[in-house]
């Protein structure tokens, strides 16, 4: 790789097992001054990627960390801690922190990481850099033009397939053919975003059924849960504060929370032929056939073809800090330039590095950088994996 990488900090454990991940090619420091030697004999034109330890109170650490990036403006500085607050993160951030790991950090991630700095080293630059801020987003004529003719091209020519589409999942199971889910795209604008409904409209009364086919699921987790009631909960009546929707998905809170907290220990979930997925939904998604209504949200005007992926009203409340806000000043779109970075592989990019990559959108798109996502997306829009 061409990337200097250099652990610093006095965790030798945690030093060894990073050196073991990335083969033996971990340099290593116990402090800010060891490290300014290492990295000016041996770093030479590679890109420059610093694992910093936390352990010291963040009013000191915050100042080392502003000199060394004064000398070292080029680093991408990886904040590795065992514990860390919402606040200190954010003030990482805002001293030079590019991304954060834990120690327990696994190999895949940490090798990730590396492969991230190497391919992207302007655009993770050109986001972390202080920028003139956005303004408003409005689409440029040629963007608008590009969208408009060819989402009314693609909407004539698919039609007779579109009403294909509509009937099998009408015949297949009771409910509407069209999924409607608020989504935030431009300028925090919230609007309908839709899509081909994948699953069955009980799929609220599956959920024993899909935590049962988790494969890393911890069953402990799961002893004292009542489903019975939790699926007795009346979904759309007054109480709907106490219920989390996301595509395709309503769920009762205590369900949400039970998720997010075997997602924190375990990682990820993960379910194999999910008993929420209809059929024909499980061919739509394969072959993201169920994206394909987005094209009215196109031609709307909600969203562009290449741009950053709208959110749900959950997650874009995570990203009103002034170091996101960019992402949500450009276009949002169908596909966009994190999504073909190896597209399909789960935990290829962390989020902060997806956020970086929206931010750089932002800043730069061009009509020959979304023909180049485009196509890209063609050539890599079959998903590898059956969940």
């Amino acid at each position: 790789m061409n990337v200097y990488t250099i652990y610093i900090g006095d965790d030798e454990v945690t030093y060894s097992r990073f050196k073991e991940y990335l083969d033996g090619t971990l340099a290593y420091a116990v402090n800010f001054e060891e490290a300014v030697d290492l990295i000016a004999d041996n770093c030479g034109d590679k890109s420059l990627m610093v694992f910093y330890e936390k352990r010291e109170s963040f009013e000191i650490e915050s100042h080392a960390i502003e000199l060394f990036k004064s000398k070292f403006p080029k680093a991408y500085m990886v904040l590795v801690y065992d514990n860390i607050n919402k606040g200190e993160l954010l003030q990482y951030h805002k001293f030079g922190i590019n991304d954060t790991v834990h120690k327990n950090v696994t190999k895949i991630r940490l090798r990730h990481g590396v492969e991230f700095v190497e391919k992207n080293q302007e655009i993770i630059l050109s986001s972390h850099t202080n920028q003139v801020p956005l303004e408003i987003y409005k689409p440029p004529v040629w963007k608008r033009s590009f969208d408009i003719i060819v989402s009314v091209i693609t909407i004539i020519i698919l039609f007779p397939f579109l009403l294909l589409l509509a009937a099998l999942i009408k015949i297949e199971s009771k409910g509407p053919v069209i999924y409607v889910s608020k989504r935030v795209g431009s300028n925090y604008k919230v609007f309908d975003f839709y899509k081909f409904r994948s699953m069955y409209i009980d799929a609220d009364k599956r959920l024993k059924d899909f935590i049962n086919l988790n494969q890393y699921r911890d069953f402990e987790d799961f002893a004292d849960f009542d489903y019975e009631n939790s699926n007795k909960i009346p979904f759309f009546d007054k109480f709907m504060s106490d219920i989390y929707v996301s595509d395709q998905e309503i769920v009762p809170e205590s369900v949400y929370l039970r998720e997010k907290k075997i997602r924190q220990k375990n990682n990820f979930v993960k379910y194999v032929n999910d008993p929420r997925i209809t059929k024909v939904g499980r061919f739509l998604r394969k072959f993201s056939l169920d994206e394909l209504p987005q094209l009215i949200n196109i031609l709307k005007g909600d969203m562009s073809f290449v741009g950053n992926r709208p959110l749900p009203l959950y997650e874009a409340e995570q990203l009103t800090t002034d170091e996101y806000i960019d992402r949500f000043f450009a276009p949002a779109g169908l596909t966009g330039i994190w999504q073909v970075e190896k597209r399909g592989i789960s935990g290829s990019l962390s989020p902060e590095e997806r956020k970086q990559l929206d931010i750089y959108y932002a800043h730069n798109y061009n009509f020959w950088m979304d023909i180049k996502i485009l196509f890209k997306t063609l050539t890599a829009f079959i998903q590898k994996e059956n969940v």
